[in-house]
């Protein structure tokens, strides 16, 4: 295993376009790195050039302590597994796992060893004897990380390795990946567009937009504290609501129904912006129904702040209803308790608990506090 070390990387390419502009970053061995974002970002480049794929056109990469820049793909000892599984059909399990220790002469009694062991970390010793035509998505995929697995490399890349799953198949090979990094105490770069994989994965994560890493901090940080407002819209499923309005009197200034509904802000929190325009952030599950939030206060929580309003819609996810409103003119989310969500059309009181709100600067999109 190693560390991973990036140091002003930039990426040009010879038209000039400007893929990667000043990307550093740091993970300790054994860590789990997520490098998440939209389509176009950057993140697909930045890990092709850990892997050697693609050139450097400025800055440093170093593996386990040893800039790599200049060292081809198949001396950096790392392994790749991408969404196409890139398996050999004509091959059964058993031989495309040893297919990469027989190019490295690797003995057979050594490689037969190794290909059992790989075979019983990802539970599939009863498929080694087929080939991948007789395979689901989830068992072919699982093969592409025994192959990985059996060269015992420094470092994981992966490259969107879930993308052609469905959804059910997706949760149950996160939960396969997370509990092989347990296992294997692995140093891994994961590429992904999905930010819920991105929670779940990362011990830490990188959120890129247009070539730059927006933050990079812990799952809990980038939830609870995003530096900015792409960060915000970014993680969280469903995303961060966004109010523009006025601090004031010690708290937001809330314009809805021909009143205003003044929402109470932690004190240090208020006093940082006091006057100032803001946008405020605040997750669905800090807007809730009134009975919930009552619950909530009895228990010591917080002292909620009412607001009546109209539904528009409703999702019910089992555990909990997201319900569809506007306010401030703006549609918002928020969570409440399956029997407290009303139909569309009808009043219902929702509650919002300012304690985790976050204030954004409306020129700079940057967070205040």
């Amino acid at each position: 295993m190693a560390s991973l070390s990036i140091r002003g990387v930039r990426k040009v390419y010879p038209n000039g376009a400007e893929v990667l502009k000043g990307i550093d970053l740091d993970i300790a061995d054994g860590e789990f790195l997520i490098l998440v974002g939209g389509s176009g970002c950057g993140k697909s480049t930045l890990l092709n050039m850990i892997a050697g794929l693609e050139t450097v056109s400025a800055g440093q990469i170093a593996i386990g302590g040893k800039v790599v820049n200049d060292v081809p793909p198949k001396s950096r000892d790392i392994a790749m597994v991408f969404q196409s599984y890139a398996l050999y059909p004509t091959m059964t399990v058993r031989e495309n796992i040893s297919f990469g220790l027989g190019i490295r002469k690797v003995p057979k009694n050594e490689q037969k060893k190794i290909v059992e062991r790989v075979a019983d970390t990802l539970q599939m010793t009863h498929l080694l004897d087929r080939k991948p035509a007789m395979l689901s998505g989830g068992q072919r995929q699982r093969v592409a990380m025994g192959r990985a697995i059996a060269r015992d490399p420094a470092l994981f890349l992966f490259d969107e390795p879930l993308s052609n799953l469905d959804a059910k198949l997706r949760v149950e090979m996160r939960a396969e990946i997370k509990l092989l990094h347990q296992r294997l105490g692995s140093t891994i770069v994961y590429v992904t567009h999905d930010q819920i994989e991105a929670m779940t994965l990362g011990d830490k994560i990188a959120v890129m937009k247009d070539g730059v890493v927006q933050q990079f901090g812990t799952p809990q940080q980038i939830y609870d504290r995003p530096d900015n407002l792409f960060v915000a819209s970014f993680i969280g499923s469903p995303s961060m609501n966004f109010l523009r309005g006025r601090i004031d009197a010690g708290g937001f200034a809330l314009e809805h129904g021909g009143a205003t509904t003044v929402l109470p802000l932690p004190p240090e929190l208020a006093a940082l912006a006091r006057g100032a325009d803001v946008i405020l952030g605040i997750r669905p599950e800090h807007i809730t129904d009134a009975d919930s939030a009552r619950a909530g206060a009895r228990a010591g929580a917080y002292q909620p702040t009412t607001v009546d309003c109209v539904v528009q819609m409703i999702e019910p996810t089992g555990p909990d209803t997201l319900v569809f409103t506007v306010v401030n003119g703006v549609r918002i989310t928020c969570r409440t308790h399956p029997r407290a969500a009303a139909v569309a059309g009808q009043p219902l009181t929702l509650a919002f608990d300012l304690s985790k709100a976050v204030l954004f600067d409306p020129a700079t999109e940057q967070r205040i506090a």
